[in-house]
């Protein structure tokens, strides 16, 4: 497929270099991200052993959502993903504003948590006193600043790191689960507990399983920034379908095989407590391990989440600027690196502001609560644009799924499906900010003519 030209503004185009198994590995990686080394724990906290239930059905859900975005991704092989089906779909500035904003912010929200884990790990890997709160903050902004020069360097140096990161943080699951099945055929460890369903007082067990899928959900996210470089990738329309369902499929059958090592090894209670479930895992299967291997395999994988999603957010920026729903310099390709140069920039400067100022603890329930809002809109923009054709063959979902997608996700991020109030509040003060810099661009846009289409 010929690259998208930019006549308008003669702007150089992105790089073609990403083939199937650099986008399989950057769908891998993204998936496994950060999510479930510390997400596991928190999953036993809602529904005891049964703690593999929650991951299968977030694998489902997101199953469903993927038909919808290959659909669209092979229709519209642009950056900007999400944001892009929305405005085609809708044609309203304010609801791909909006769509736009959640979608950065969960990539910058993912990115500016893993820069700081990342410097807590990097402190205890090298027995480093750096429990000073600026010691921290200088480690992650430093971090965050390589991340960026990765990314302006090329998308062929990007994706060849994500290469190295996705095997490394592949191998530190591959290690639990191996260590699990190790344990497990010497005789230790405890298989009746992956039935065992210990609700919180007061909970059902169906409302339990449904609060679990809603946390265990920002573990399935990812597969969705792929399609934000389908202009970087080789004959997008071909190799997405099989790239992505295979992708998905590897990272189920590792979630929920982690899942199942985690609680046969470690009763749930212990697993629910502390913020390295999987660390335990390591110890009580394997008491001679090395562990502090593993913590260098757990600060890679949160590198790996930064540099994802950082590379996400700057295409999405590049992508909606073309679209004319942001302002064209967030558009601007460097004409010797082809990479969004403006885009790069501005999204880290705001991470920078989010690793100074804000306190990311509590952000990853609020990440997977717009993002299934997000899916939503997408899942019922994949039905409306059935009435767009287009001059090329591309994959069609079959109708249901998007309707299932849309069903099951909006129930996701409803309250019916027990989640905390916290994230509602924490989502509700990004979208306050969201509207004011909606208004702000769109007040400034009115003086460009032909700035805002519809």
């Amino acid at each position: 497929m010929a690259d998208v030209a930019s006549p308008e503004t003669e702007q150089p185009t992105l790089n073609r270099v990403i083939g199937p198994a650099l986008l399989l590995l950057f769908v891998v990686g993204d998936i496994l991200g950060t999510g479930v080394y510390a997400l596991t724990g928190k999953v036993a906290n809602e529904v005891g052993g049964a703690v593999w239930l929650p991951f299968l059905l977030a694998f489902v859900v997101a199953l469903l959502t993927a038909f919808s975005y290959l659909e669209l991704v092979t229709k519209y092989p642009r950056a900007a993903g999400a944001a892009l089906y929305t405005h085609k779909a809708f044609g309203v500035h304010f609801l791909t504003f909006m769509v736009t904003f959640a979608v950065m912010c969960s990539g910058l929200t993912s990115a500016s948590s893993a820069s700081k884990a990342f410097a807590g790990n990097f402190g205890e890997a090298f027995d480093l006193s750096i429990g000073d709160g600026f010691a921290l903050t200088a480690v992650a902004l430093g971090f965050i600043t390589l991340v960026a020069l990765i990314n302006f360097r090329g998308v062929g140096e990007s994706v060849k790191a994500n290469v190295v990161l996705t095997c490394v943080e592949l191998t530190g699951l591959l290690i639990v689960i191996g260590v699990g099945a190790w344990a497990l055929g010497g005789g230790n460890g405890d298989l009746t507990r992956l039935t065992d369903f210990n609700t919180p007082a007061g909970d059902s067990v169906v409302l339990s399983v449904t609060a679990g899928t809603a946390l265990a959900f920002f573990a399935m996210v990812g597969f969705e920034d792929s399609v934000n470089m389908a202009e970087e990738t080789r004959d997008p329309v071909r190799i997405f379908p099989k790239v992505m369902f295979t992708g998905l499929c590897i990272t189920g059958v590792i979630y929920v095989l982690v899942a199942i090592s985690a609680v046969a090894l470690v009763a749930p209670s212990d697993l629910g407590s502390g913020d390295t479930p999987l660390l335990k895992v390591i110890e009580a299967g394997a008491p001679a391990f090395p562990l502090w291997i593993f913590a260098f395999i757990t600060m890679f994988a949160v590198a790996n989440s930064a540099l994802i999603n950082m590379m996400m957010a700057s295409r999405l920026l590049y992508g909606m600027a073309r679209e004319r729903v942001l302002p064209s310099v967030l558009g601007r390709v460097h004409r010797t690196r082809r990479t969004p140069w403006v885009g790069i920039v501005f999204t880290t400067l705001i991470a920078f502001g989010l690793i100074w100022f804000a306190d990311l603890a509590a952000l990853g329930g609020t990440t997977a609560l717009l993002l299934l809002c997000v899916f939503t809109v997408v899942n019922v923009a994949c039905l409306v644009l059935r009435k767009d054709p287009v001059d090329h063959d591309h994959f069609r979902a079959p109708t249901v799924i998007p309707v299932l997608g849309a069903l099951a996700c909006a129930f996701l991020a409803s309250p019916l499906s027990g989640r905390a109030g916290a994230d509602y509040r924490v989502a509700g003060v990004l979208l306050v900010i969201g509207v004011g810099l909606w208004a702000i661009t769109y007040a400034a846009n009115r003086y460009v003519p032909g700035a805002i289409s519809r």
